[in-house]
């Protein structure tokens, strides 16, 4: 393993106010001898020791990175990873569409999330046989509630098979109302991809990386496209560990990076809200490309790609979080996926609290840290 273990200065976010804290966290809601007040509360290296015992013995584990209030506290590596190793973020590609979304509309590329998508797609639609695929908007697809049958899990052979992905996607049977239901489909950000590349007049790649990484202070390795030239979105984007901490913290920064907005401060509060609650899960909603669930008793949205990475934002502390992991296929992937989530929670957001003094009323039982790793 690989650690760097930093102390940070705690400095007031832009994400909003902080409330003073009067006792550490704790199963009981029961009030402990008082803390001191939040603002004034330091978080370092040893507040994470326990987390990190319990990281090293997660064999798909990739690497963990924790930063406060935009100072790194936390970066370790694991199972021969290196720091400067690009990892394909799968569905983490996703959040990072929603941010292309936004920029695209401050900038008047897109007219708003309420455009319909038969402004871009009139001539294929009126070749479909239901109406209602013409009222789909801008944000139904980027929410998750387009209501076309999935490109995903099933049915993502098939599609990524197919010679046209646009028309296998929009061709798919629409199992509700648009704007009603939560129907999870890479199929969706392909399409705000297209769409992106017609409403900018450059390519989604293009767009990302003058608008978005670079002002980031890195640059954006291509990725796949589809059969007919259409970067693929949603999907496949390759990043840092690094870098994927300079987007979390733009985020919870308010969309600020450096003193620069990158990012509309507008476009942070709207795609982080909750929209629609999943119906694989109580308790964790989607926004307009972010989750969003609780941990340990703080909302945090949250980027997340298959086999486990993550970025997660934890506002009231000021906590990013970011994890990669391998993504190969395997009989330890859904037990590194529950291991991965009680690390995040019981391991690194409950730390943080307690090193803070932040006190919540925990909704779900906190759990040991050596009881975490599912083997």
């Amino acid at each position: 393993m690989i650690s760097r273990l930093r102390p940070i200065r705690r400095a007031r976010s832009l994400f909003g106010s902080r409330i003073a804290a009067a006792a550490a966290l704790a199963i009981a809601m029961a009030c402990a001898p008082a803390a001191p007040a939040l603002a004034d509360a330091r978080l370092g290296a040893d507040d994470f020791s326990g987390v990190l015992s319990v990281a090293e013995r997660m064999p798909r584990l990739r690497s963990l990175l924790v930063s406060h209030n935009g100072e790194l506290i936390v970066e370790s590596y694991f199972n021969g990873a290196r720091p400067n190793q690009t990892t394909n973020v799968k569905s983490v590609s996703k959040t990072i569409m929603s941010a292309l979304i936004g920029l695209a509309i401050d900038e008047g590329h897109i007219e708003s999330l309420d455009q319909p998508i038969s402004d871009y797609y009139g001539e294929l639609l009126a070749e479909l046989d239901d109406p209602r695929k013409a009222t789909i908007t801008v944000g139904n697809l980027l929410s998750m509630q387009a209501g076309l049958e999935t490109t995903s899990f099933y049915n993502y052979g098939q599609w990524v098979l197919s010679n046209d992905w646009i028309r296998f996607a929009l061709e798919q049977p629409m199992l509700a109302e648009p704007g009603t239901r939560l129907l999870y489909s890479t199929g969706n950000t392909h399409l705000l991809s297209a769409i992106l590349t017609a409403a900018t007049g450059q390519s989604s790649f293009r767009f990302a990386r003058e608008q978005l990484t670079r002002p980031l202070d890195f640059d954006l390795a291509a990725w796949d496209r589809d059969p007919n030239g259409i970067y693929f979105g949603g999907n496949n984007m390759a990043f840092t560990p690094r870098q994927m901490l300079a987007f979390g913290e733009t985020y919870i920064n308010g969309g600020e990076y450096r003193g620069r907005q990158v990012i509309p401060a507008e476009w942070v509060k709207t795609s982080t809200r909750k929209l629609v609650e999943s119906p694989r899960e109580n308790g964790r909603y989607y926004g307009y490309g972010w989750w969003i669930r609780n941990f340990a008793g703080f909302d945090a949205p949250y980027a997340w790609g298959y086999g486990g990475q993550f970025i997660v934002l934890v506002p009231e502390l000021d906590l990013v979080v970011v994890t990669t992991s391998s993504s190969e296929p395997g009989d330890g992937r859904r037990a590194h996926i529950r291991s991965l989530y009680g690390l995040i929670e019981h391991g690194v957001v409950v730390s943080a609290a307690d090193g803070l003094g932040e006190f919540r009323p925990v909704r779900r039982v906190r759990l040991p840290l050596d009881t975490i790793v599912d083997d």
